[in-house]
């Protein structure tokens, strides 16, 4: 079985770039200044040079950025963290447990749409403000309470639902 390996994701988030702007591989990568056959091997590896990956990126009006240890990792579109340690979810769990509806705060905490989400899961715990949870579920991020897009976020969503309601609950009673 072939490792995913965050060069990969870079990849596939340019090539989707790439794609969305009409480009071939062959177009890309001459427009890259790289041979197509190093587009197509950096496709199997798990490192390359970081000048090729930020020529590959330009093309496609994307820029490359460093994050440090503060800063969390997120999946190429930007919607989720790539993980879910144990330290963050105890910081959404705090966050939850506050009852603290403020956008500002709950913006601060992650993507838009990972926290909208994590709202509308929320909602569904008895004791918590469910009008007022989805209200800032929408603020986050237009639609998330709709089925469909829920749904769409349950299926990536690095937070299992049947862990952290449990947790949560346990929070709310040492809270209260």
């Amino acid at each position: 079985m072939k490792k995913s390996t965050a060069l990969q994701a870079v990849i596939a988030e340019l090539s989707g770039r790439a794609r969305d702007m009409g480009l071939s591989d062959t177009q890309w990568a001459k427009q890259a200044g790289l041979r197509k056959e190093t587009l197509s091997r950096l496709r199997k590896r798990e490192s390359c040079d970081f000048a090729t990956l930020q020529s590959l990126a330009r093309v496609v009006g994307a820029g490359l950025e460093v994050s440090g240890s503060g800063k969390q990792s997120l999946t190429p579109d930007g919607h989720f963290p790539l993980a879910m340690a144990r330290d963050y979810e105890e910081e959404l769990l705090r966050l939850g447990a506050l009852r603290d509806l403020d956008a500002t705060r709950w913006k601060s905490a992650g993507p838009a749409f990972f926290m909208a989400g994590v709202a509308v899961m929320l909602g569904s715990v008895r004791g918590l403000d469910r009008r007022g949870l989805l209200d800032l579920a929408e603020q986050l991020h237009p639609g998330v309470t709709e089925p469909a897009v829920f749904d769409l976020w349950l299926a990536r969503s690095p937070v299992r639902p049947s862990r952290f309601l449990p947790l949560l609950e346990q929070e709310l009673r040492h809270a209260a």
